[in-house]
């Protein structure tokens, strides 16, 4: 078990195989784990390819069932999260790599495609989530229920209301399409990317 630490931010990650780095988000929404990429998801990722790859992978920050652990970042939610990752790689001298993320890994590898151009070489997104037009707010709700409550029964310096600023932050203010990057940045992404969709509510 390892963790990468900044400030008040504490990462937990682990890795395994060797190779080319494979970064691995799992799905789960905020509740993103680790043990999602062993037991959750349409496959086991790390078994798939810790044969040919080094696989790292971490508990997203605040994940009830995780132990990374930080402050709730109101005003920046996505990026949060996603210098949680850049800085597991930074702190493992790990400077290109692929990334594969199943879920809300969908919109967080699109916020790494847009933040570190550079450094992502290719990208998978599987059973990416999304904004659906007809259901706008039913990721914010899911989290609202499914995430808030237990995160501030562990959490006393985080309340219901600031559970709900962040999630609005995060899903209401900009409902469009992928969250974390405009249609014309896809559009124009030049970066190799594999969308494997799904088609349930929460995955559009």
């Amino acid at each position: 078990m390892s963790f990468y630490e900044k400030g008040s931010v504490r990462i937990h990650y682990e890795e395994a195989g060797s190779g080319f780095p494979l970064l691995l988000i799992a799905g789960g929404g905020l509740n993103s784990t680790i043990s999602g990429l062993i037991r959750g998801g349409p496959f086991s990722a790390i078994e798939e390819f810790k044969g040919e790859y080094r696989c790292i992978f971490a508990d997203l920050r605040n994940a009830n069932a995780g132990q990374s652990t930080g402050p709730l970042e109101i005003d920046r939610p996505w990026d949060s999260h996603t210098d949680d990752q850049l800085g597991v790689m930074d702190h493992l001298g790990i400077e290109k790599f692929m990334v594969m993320g199943f879920c809300i890994g969908g919109p967080l590898v699109w916020n790494l495609l847009e933040r570190a151009p550079n450094r992502v070489v290719a990208a998978v997104l599987a059973q990416p989530s999304g904004f659906r037009p007809e259901m706008p707010n039913l990721s914010y709700e899911n989290n609202m229920t499914g995430w808030g409550p237990e995160l501030v029964k562990r959490r006393p310096d985080i309340t219901m209301a600031m559970v709900e600023k962040f999630l609005t932050k995060m899903y209401r203010t900009n409902p469009d399409f992928v969250w974390t990057v405009t249609r014309d940045f896809v559009r124009n992404c030049q970066t190799p990317v594999l969308i494997l969709p799904d088609d349930i509510p929460a995955h559009p």
